[in-house]
């Protein structure tokens, strides 16, 4: 696994901040950030995702609250030729 840090939170003080890597093998994002509350944890368990699909958080998962200034640092996909529509 190689990763590439890709930012941190603007600002922040010297510890605890979020911060977001990729792993250049698989493309994965490695995330560091605050823990949703548990307001938040039972919100997303009553919106839920897909039918039939358990909303019970597994021990080895947590939900996380990404700061929306954080999207910056997330890449996206470069989309190339195709049909601009025009």
């Amino acid at each position: 696994m190689a990763l590439r840090f890709l930012g941190i939170y603007p600002n922040t003080p010297d510890d605890g901040s979020p911060t977001i890597w990729v792993d250049e093998s698989s493309g994965d994002l490695i995330i560091q950030s605050w823990k949703a509350d548990e307001a938040t944890v039972r919100q997303a368990q009553e919106v839920g995702s897909v039918p039939g699909h358990s909303t019970d958080v597994p021990d080895h998962e947590t939900v996380i609250r990404l700061p929306a200034n954080m999207l910056q640092f997330i890449p996206r996909p470069e989309v190339s030729g195709g049909n601009s529509g025009t």
